[in-house]
């Protein structure tokens, strides 16, 4: 691992492609004083359905023009939750280890946070916690455009309108998913998390490109 600490910002449910950047750092910063940027892994996740590749979105309220990513709030009057829920349940019942994760999971999305920061976060520490990788985790106290040189930025490094081969972090390595004949590469990590199980943490660390 890298002496640095990673700097970067939340995403919903986050992409293999953003574990695999991580895995370089023993410590992590989560920027909570940018702007939300509309169209992006923020409020958004990719699954596989039986439909194919489906997008699961946090609504937010209309409010989060100018103001911090840790005050963006997200819009419940919407009902989201079931269905992501359902969508989540319907896709991932039949994996092996949906059982074991699924019902901390739910929870956490069912908790009713007011922020979207919030959400993610724990989010976050779920999905960390259940790879078996505990970087130190910090938040960031103001917006730094020039860092010292003790961090590595990589706020707004991976977009979702940039595939992940337009990157260097992620290096796909197929692994057993319930629906399609061909492999579908860097989806949410509870893809692999509910088809795999124990094994993801060895498995992300295959698909990191450590060059």
């Amino acid at each position: 691992m890298e002496s640095k600490t990673a700097l970067i910002e939340l995403h919903y449910l986050p992409s293999l492609e953003y574990f695999s950047a991580l895995l370089n750092f023993e410590s992590i910063q989560l920027e909570q004083h940018e702007h939300y940027v509309k169209q992006s892994y923020r409020n958004r996740c990719y699954i596989n359905t039986a439909r194919g590749i489906e997008m699961l979105t946090v609504p937010l309220t209309n409010k989060h023009g100018k103001v911090a990513i840790k005050d963006v709030k997200i819009d419940n009057s919407l009902k989201w939750q079931s269905n992501h829920w359902r969508t989540i349940e319907s896709a991932y019942r039949k994996a092996p280890y949906f059982e074991y994760y699924a019902d901390e999971l739910k929870k956490i999305i069912y908790s009713n946070y007011v922020h979207l920061f919030d959400l993610s976060f724990d989010l976050l520490s779920f999905c960390l916690k259940n790879i078996a990788f505990n970087p130190k985790i910090s938040v960031s106290v103001a917006y730094d455009k020039s860092l010292g040189s003790r961090y590595h930025d990589l706020r707004s490094v991976i977009q979702a309108k940039i595939p992940y081969s337009g990157r260097s972090y992620y290096l796909p390595i197929s692994y057993y998913q319930v629906f399609g004949n061909q492999f579908a590469p860097n989806l949410s990590l509870i893809d692999i998390l509910f088809c795999e199980g124990p094994r993801t943490g060895s498995l992300l660390l295959a698909s990191r490109n450590k060059g």
